[in-house]
């Protein structure tokens, strides 16, 4: 009778398992030890290389989306400044209307008056005069008012105007900027990019997401370093005990410094 060949079930990966796990998982690999050694030190090699050339773009990209956005929240602005000052001269239109539908009233009213049989009709009309001089008072005063708030939102228009016509210029000195670092860098950074997912290709997914979150953790991103002066973490300079180093010589093991959590490979295979 044959035996059933019993599938291995993959835990999932998490982010916060211990590095005991995966030097476990790193052991049991079907791949050669120091193979993957060897091949997570070419990533890093990669990775540093990449970094390098994004070091020589410095804060450029940043600074060109500042000012992108800067330039899109002046543009934003200036359209509700358009709307308002839209909104100020239909107020105006309809307060000079009033004022002469004000006017024609008060014609008429006065005419009224000359027609008038007694006093008490002649008071009415007065005050009806008076109502409506009144009425073309405030719509003046508004009038006046809206031409106030035009000019000032007219102002403001001409301000942002300016400051996005310098946002443009700089924003046009920094992508011409960025534009040459970028052709000047495209071939290698094409070619360190294809030999990151070569070697990444050949990496376990729990290795690899390991590998990542020590880059994260670290300033300068190197998650995988060579043993340093003969002793060292080649990290964090911390001493490496002689068992450890036996470990790393024989490129057998995936070992972790137990001071700042990187891996550690052999000088050969550093070189």
């Amino acid at each position: 009778m044959a035996t059933k060949k019993v599938k291995k079930v993959e835990t999932p990966i998490d982010q916060r398992e211990t590095f005991v796990s995966i030097q476990k998982s790193f052991a049991e690999s079907e791949a050669n030890v120091g193979e993957k050694l060897e091949t997570l030190y070419q990533l890093q090699k990669a990775d540093s290389a990449i970094d390098k050339i994004l070091q020589l773009r410095g804060e450029l990209p940043e600074e060109v989306e500042t000012l992108e956005k800067e330039i899109a929240q002046f543009e934003e602005t200036n359209g509700r400044i358009l709307q308002f000052i839209d909104g100020m001269t239909q107020n105006i239109a309809n307060c000079k209307q009033d004022i002469i539908d004000c006017d024609t009233m008060i014609s008429k009213y006065q005419k009224q008056i000359e027609n008038i049989a007694n006093s008490r009709e002649f008071d009415s009309l007065n005050k009806e005069i008076e109502n409506q001089g009144l009425l073309r008072q405030i719509a003046e005063k508004h009038i006046g008012e809206s031409k106030a708030k035009i000019l000032e939102a007219k102002n403001d228009l001409e301000y942002n105007n300016d400051m996005i016509s310098i946002r443009k210029a700089d924003l046009e000195a920094k992508r011409s900027e960025l534009e040459n670092i970028a052709n000047s860098t495209a071939k290698e950074e094409a070619r360190l990019k294809a030999a990151r997912e070569e070697c990444a290709a050949k990496i376990d997914a729990r290795t690899m997401s390991a590998y990542e979150r020590i880059r994260a953790s670290v300033k300068n991103h190197l998650a995988v370093v060579p043993v340093y002066n003969g002793n060292a973490c080649g990290g964090c300079f911390n001493t490496i005990i002689p068992q450890r180093l036996v470990d790393i010589a024989s490129g057998r093991k995936l070992v972790i410094c137990e001071h700042c959590g990187r891996i550690i490979v052999s000088p050969e295979i550093s070189q």
